[in-house]
């Protein structure tokens, strides 16, 4: 089954095709196409072109759009759930979670398209603005280059696509290279709506290929970015002026406090940490339980974590299925073996069944440890028992990341504690640092970002603030 390239509003062949296989059965499911250096100029071509039409548009036909994809989207949800599960191996049942939030994100971006507003500034506030008034008016940047990655591939997809179509961009999308399909199946959406032919378009490829171009081409006035750090930072040195918004990497800390309800939290903190097999930003990594609930936890937490079913992530029964690729699963079994060499208790999991490696619980892990430093991208969590509240505040700050942290407490000294101390971009309180919902101002500090997402924020992002001088 090929997949081509989708340019200027036309799908594209490719001199080159690549095989695509399932994480979980190793079996081909499409040949991708290549694109060629030439063949990305030419979409960025098709976008700069299209912009002028984009531009144009007005608020209630750009929210149109985005409405019409909506109801192509309801109306292949399970299509939509199934393409994501084949492609990442994530579990239907969280792939149809992934298409509802990608639903839900799209209608934010649709609202959001009709509230891109400016204000009016008193300039004769100053002494030398008499008879003058002011006005700030919120213009597209033209040609936008979103990267995604492959771990919610339709909808980090949205958070990137909604906002600038709703702020009347143009896009060339650079989708990861092992999730495809989920980009291809959304441009064969967007091609039965009113989007003018060119302002979307699609380049499947290798990252140096399709990456560099986008990146340093003087016609793409912005880059919008979710993966490593890594890779982040050579596109933000790469990219010269134009503007580049960077969602990178995490290892997301969670406080219990003492008094805290266990059994109420359990269930919530195996969520967080095994989901989508821990490839998640916000992903459950770290966990500091007060002593006195310490015992208690791991009992339960094990317990629960063990009677997760493992298997086909197309069967709906499915928890946790195989990681993204076989290199995945050797470097998180590396990790493990190193943090249980530096001193670290192995109480649940450490193992690889049917390729799928089992969700890992992790006690007394050094600081210094893979598993706890770096962002493991895997179903592996440490949980380390803390004397008070702000040794756990200490140990979260203490790393390059600062994306999302939460915290379970009846103290509210302690919440306000947490709240203002804690160095991310998001603090949760009485819930894990995995909650997102699509509107919200998502992002981080440190090595995590630098900036928000979340349609509003993503669409000022997205667009240039004018200034607008009227002399009475």
């Amino acid at each position: 089954m090929r997949k081509n390239l989708y340019i200027d509003g036309q799908w594209r062949e490719s001199e080159i095709y690549s095989d695509l296989k399932s994480p979980y059965s190793q079996q081909t499911i499409a040949n991708i196409a290549q694109a060629s250096t030439e063949q990305v100029k030419e979409a960025i071509g098709a976008a700069q072109e299209a912009f002028k039409v984009m531009r144009n548009l007005t608020a209630y036909e750009r929210s149109n759009i985005l409405e019409q994809l909506v109801n192509l989207l309801i109306a292949n949800k399970e299509k939509a759930a199934e393409i994501i599960s084949l492609e990442s191996a994530k579990p239907l049942k969280f792939a149809i979670g992934e298409v509802e939030r990608t639903i839900e994100t799209y209608k934010f971006a649709a609202e959001e398209a009709k509230r891109i507003y400016g204000e009016v500034l008193p300039i004769d506030a100053a002494k030398n603005g008499v008879n003058k008034i002011g006005l700030t008016i919120r213009e597209p940047l033209g040609v936008v280059a979103a990267i995604t990655p492959f771990n919610f591939p339709m909808n980090l997809v949205a958070h990137k696509l909604g906002p600038a179509i709703a702020a009347g961009n143009t896009v060339v999308l650079k989708p990861a290279s092992q999730t495809p399909l989920s980009s291809i199946f959304i441009a064969e959406l967007l091609s039965q709506t009113d989007l003018p032919k060119g302002a979307f378009n699609l380049i499947t490829g290798s990252g140096r290929t399709v990456g560099d171009v986008l990146v340093e081409s003087e016609k793409v006035k912005m880059v919008t970015f979710t993966g490593s750090p890594g890779v982040g930072l050579g596109i933000k040195q790469r990219a010269g002026l134009k503007k580049v918004s960077l969602e990178l990497g995490s290892n997301a800390g969670l406080i219990i406090d003492q008094h805290t309800d266990i059994d109420m939290i359990t269930d919530k903190c195996v969520v967080g940490a095994f989901s989508n097999q821990g490839q998640i930003c916000i992903s459950l990594q770290r966990i500091y339980v007060h002593e006195s609930v310490a015992e208690e936890f791991l009992q339960k937490f094990k317990e629960k974590a063990e009677k997760l079913v493992l298997g086909d992530p197309l069967n709906i029964t499915t928890d946790i299925s195989t990681l993204i690729s076989l290199e995945d699963n050797n470097r998180a079994l590396s990790w493990i073996d190193e943090a249980i060499a530096d001193g670290a208790k192995l109480i649940s999991g450490g193992q690889i069944e049917a390729n799928i490696l089992k969700p890992t619980i992790l006690a007394e892990v050094p600081s210094t440890s893979k598993v706890s430093c770096q962002e493991v991208f895997a179903p592996i969590v440490t949980v380390n028992k803390i004397s008070a509240v702000q040794e756990a505040i200490d140990a979260i700050n203490d790393s390059r990341f600062g994306l999302q942290a939460g915290i379970f407490t009846n103290d509210i000294q302690n919440a306000s504690k947490a709240m203002h101390l804690l160095e991310v971009g998001g603090v949760v309180i009485n819930d894990i640092p995995t909650f997102r919902v699509d509107h919200m101002p998502y992002g981080g500090v440190k090595e995590s970002g630098n900036c928000r997402e979340g349609v509003k924020y993503a669409i000022e992002e997205m667009t240039e603030l004018k200034l607008v001088i009227w002399n009475q």
